[in-house]
């Protein structure tokens, strides 16, 4: 059924989880809507895992509108590796801020998943009707079953109480403002930082997880933030939505396209000792582009745009 909300542009928005790299890129979008009353606080200042500071700081701002982007988020080592924190953090910031937002009548509630809730060996493209349909990625699961009760507490609390709230599930994303740190951060932040360091210090090869097999998906967090407007304002149903760009390459394909952009020339070696996590993840975006949503920026120019704002923000890397 058709829908449409035109948010008002002074409404009081709570974008949870505002300094991450997706909360950042939904305030710099909604502020270039102009959004004018856009409401968030950082961990220290709000802890979204307190039922009762959540309870007291939903009392207090009363939004009208939520997007939920706060989360604990990482790379394959560290979801390898901190199965109970991703668990556990993801289930109480996800609960109290839901809750807190169904008790006090906020409007419009968007929920930001991961297309990591999908089964591991989903057929490809993947629809949104494939979840719970086999088992998941062993890797990331306590990550991902977190982010699958996200979706179902979304679809419940519009069944009893009628919520007009909906969910997304991104693909991989990247872009300013990401997670560079070896030990935590995902596959394409990490490279940009392994090729740059092995560039200053001219390594002759880079070692890379994996058999670089694995294919991938990976939108700019830009091109997320202009389809969370687009969801809050013409979706309205319990299935979530996908949020990808259609096309995918491999984990080779595309440490030679990080290298290229950063201008490391030396050997790329890979470790098939390690793990290559799910062998394709492609999603279906055809629900999201029926409703006049396209990406905008295409992967070497994000990428190029990326390495620029890491390297601006980065204060140690190795001389050459």
């Amino acid at each position: 059924m058709p829908f449409s909300h035109q948010l008002p542009r002074d409404a009081v928005m709570h974008v949870a989880g505002h300094r991450g790299m997706v909360g950042s890129a939904v305030w710099r979008h909604l502020e270039a809507e102009g959004f004018t009353n856009l409401v968030g606080r950082t961990s220290a200042e709000l802890d979204l895992r307190d039922r009762g500071a959540v309870d007291e700081f939903y009392a207090e701002t009363r939004p009208a509108y939520v997007v939920l982007a706060a989360a604990k988020v990482g790379g394959i080592l560290a979801n390898a590796t901190q199965p109970a924190e991703f668990l556990s953090d993801n289930l109480r910031i996800q609960v109290n801020v839901l809750d807190a937002a169904a008790r006090t009548g906020v409007k419009r509630l968007l929920f930001l998943g991961s297309s990591c809730i999908y089964p591991k060996l989903a057929p490809q493209p993947i629809k949104e009707e494939y979840l719970l349909t086999g088992p998941l990625e062993p890797t990331n699961d306590a990550y991902a079953i977190a982010k699958i009760a996200g979706v179902l507490h979304v679809q419940a609390l519009r069944r009893e109480h009628g919520c007009s709230f909906v969910s997304a599930m991104p693909t991989n994303l990247y872009g300013p403002g990401d997670n560079y740190d070896l030990e935590t951060s995902h596959v394409l932040p990490a490279m940009i930082r392994r090729f740059d360091d092995a560039a200053a210090m001219k390594q002759p090869a880079v070692t890379l997880w994996g058999s670089g097999t694995p294919r991938r998906e990976f939108l700019h967090v830009d091109d997320l933030a202009r389809a969370c407007l687009v969801l809050l304002e013409r979706y309205d149903d319990p299935m979530p939505v996908n949020v990808g760009v259609g096309t995918d390459l491999s984990i080779r394909e595309l440490a030679e396209l990080v290298a290229s952009v950063v201008g490391y020339e030396g050997r790329l070696e890979w470790d098939t000792n390690k793990p290559d996590g799910t062998p394709r993840k492609l999603l279906d975006v055809s629900r999201l582009r029926a409703l006049g949503w396209e990406p905008s920026i295409d992967l070497r120019s994000g990428i190029e745009s990326t390495v620029t704002d890491y390297r601006s923000m980065r204060t140690d890397r190795p001389a050459s």
